[in-house]
């Protein structure tokens, strides 16, 4: 029997110019993001001829208590040392209240910790969190008051309450869907939302938070909630798409997800000069 060998190129693969790397650290439970922010940045890719690729690292994660939440921030340097081995260029830690579970301005200690994981790795990258990417966009389009939806239990909703009224922002009122399985929120119908969100008091508010979580879909009810309700609809997911296109220096020209992700809001200092 005749035998050859097939000699594999050893070098790192080089990437496009044109592309570019997204490194995700989601709840192992997760069935939304990964499905979500690929669409968003589909669209993205549709409308400016940039590609986008997602590298994920997943953390324990079933049902969503204090307990659960704080041991999966115990592994997000763990998870950030291995989807920076990919070599992206950013890192998107996608659980909105784990992060939020740790107190007032968490994610500005977990992005760090990230942050300096990727880089003792040898693949320094830029970090935004879903919990500092909702308070941050809300700022930045000088959100003073807002409602929100949640899916949590009425404690972590009180919790999530807390943490965006501790960055300055009102929370008029909060609707608490009260689902504790994590799988279970992901299977949410989205298309309720606007239906749900309308039950908000909305007086004088700048803007309302349709899914202060990353499980729970809301995709297909952004753009639907947004004309209904005349004000700017944010999510946990678009949020953080903001985020990631800011961090690669990237202008948002996403169709059909909302005014944020559109371009349509300019930040508050840009609207300002």
């Amino acid at each position: 029997m005749n035998m050859s060998a097939v000699t594999c190129e050893t070098f790192p693969e080089q990437k496009d110019a044109k592309t570019s790397r997204i490194g995700l650290i989601v709840p192992s439970s997760n069935t939304t993001m990964e499905t979500e922010l690929p669409e968003l940045f589909r669209r993205q890719s549709e409308a400016t001829g940039h590609h986008y690729t997602f590298h994920s690292a997943r953390a324990a994660l079933k049902n969503v208590n204090r307990e659960e939440l704080l041991a999966m921030v115990d592994k997000a340097g763990e998870c950030a040392r291995a989807v920076s081995d990919a070599a992206v260029d950013v890192i998107a830690y996608a659980c909105l209240v784990a992060v939020m579970a740790q107190g007032p301005n968490s994610h500005e200690k977990s992005e760090k910790i990230i942050a300096s994981a990727a880089e003792e790795n040898g693949h320094p990258a830029a970090v935004s969190s879903s919990a500092g990417a909702l308070v941050r966009t809300l700022q930045s389009i000088g959100a003073r008051k807002v409602s929100m939806v949640a899916p949590y239990m009425l404690p972590l909703t009180q919790m999530v309450r807390e943490y965006i009224e501790g960055a300055g922002i009102e929370v008029v009122d909060a609707i608490s869907l009260e689902v504790d399985d994590n799988l279970a929120v992901g299977a949410l119908d989205p298309q309720k939302l606007p239906m749900i969100a309308q039950g908000l008091n909305r007086e004088g508010i700048d803007a309302v938070i349709l899914s202060a979580c990353v499980q729970m879909p809301s995709l297909p009810a952004v753009q639907k909630a947004e004309d209904l309700l005349g004000v700017p609809v944010i999510t946990a997911a678009t949020a953080t798409a903001y985020e990631i296109l800011k961090a690669l220096g990237h202008e948002p020209s996403i169709a059909g997800a909302g005014g944020l992700l559109s371009g349509a809001y300019a930040p508050v200092a840009s609207r300002r000069a």
